[in-house]
């Protein structure tokens, strides 16, 4: 389970260092990709391939299953954590996330999460301020 906030840099490479906090459940290579909301996910390898499979579900004749297949897909990567700990996000990924400097690093139950801080904090922002509205409608999920 990936829990917490942390905060980190992209240095001029595009390399962020990942969380020690969630370097041993990520493991050594874990996948990156385009994430909802303009941010980036990161999930483990095995996690990765259960969701492939339940996507594989997906009706193919269903227009916006398709895109979102294929943006999902085609935006993922394997990155491997180096020996300070950090990973190399592509440049495709950066541009998508609008990642320069500042990072927001989440832990969001079975995934992380990358933001560019001003984009989080903009989020966490609006989202704050309607947290038991939101709750209330989660509610129906025996939350």
């Amino acid at each position: 389970m990936f829990i917490g906030e942390f905060s980190h840099n992209l240095d001029s490479k595009g390399r962020m260092i990942v969380p020690s906090k969630f370097r041993d459940d990520l493991q050594a290579q874990f996948v990156i990709t385009r994430g909802l909301d303009k941010c980036l996910f990161c999930y483990t390898i095995d996690d990765f391939k259960a969701i492939e499979g339940k996507m594989k579900e997906l009706p193919l004749t269903k227009r916006d299953a398709r895109r979102f297949t294929r943006l999902f897909f085609s935006g993922a990567a394997i990155v491997e954590v180096d020996k300070q700990g950090r990973i190399n996000i592509p440049q495709h990924l950066r541009d998508y996330a609008n990642l320069e400097k500042s990072c927001t690093v989440i832990g969001v139950s079975d995934r992380v999460e990358i933001w560019d801080s001003d984009s989080w904090n903009s989020f966490y922002d609006d989202s704050a301020e309607n947290f038991e509205m939101i709750a209330e409608d989660l509610i129906d999920f025996d939350l």
